[in-house]
């Protein structure tokens, strides 16, 4: 079974319309997904945090870890936003990928932020910014068509 499928099942599994956050945790092969689902309901949910880890990344060279960012940025076309690098970290080992342009409107600046590091994480946040605020974490809302492409996506880009 693919990560893909077997995220799929588990969202399938849980609750709809629930008010409590709820964890999918599955592993496949040396792949791992973990997401926080703040909302389910029959066509989307609401997750604000999403992570794939594999062992593949562990301990990869900065170079590695662009490659895997920028297939990442390509494949991730169906987002709000387009995903572009932003920051490579030679000396912590990562590649930080935003939003680009971000989202604005009248309440500040809304934008994903995409993490992959040499300790194995894939991760992907939504951050809204007002004016005078510090960031902070909001939900990411998608179609479960969505957020099962992310798995995958996510699933695929590392061998």
């Amino acid at each position: 079974m693919s990560l893909k499928h077997l995220a799929r099942t588990a969202l399938d599994a849980l609750p709809v319309g629930g008010t409590a956050s709820q964890r999918i945790d599955v592993r496949e092969g040396d792949q791992r997904l973990e997401c926080r689902l703040v909302a389910v309901d029959a066509m989307s949910c609401a997750f604000d945090q999403f992570a794939v880890t594999t062992d593949s990344l562990a301990g990869a060279s900065v170079e590695y870890l662009k490659k895997i960012g920028e297939a990442l940025s390509t494949r991730l076309n169906y987002l709000l936003e387009p995903i572009t690098p932003i920051e490579i970290d030679s000396e912590g080992c990562h590649v930080q990928l935003r939003s680009n342009p971000p989202q604005r409107d009248d309440d500040g600046t809304k934008y994903y932020e995409l993490l992959v590091s040499h300790d194995g994480v894939m991760s992907l946040v939504r951050y809204s910014k007002s004016s005078g605020r510090p960031r902070q974490t909001i939900p990411a809302e998608v179609t479960r068509e969505v957020w099962t492409r992310l798995v995958d996506d996510f699933s695929a880009v590392t061998p």
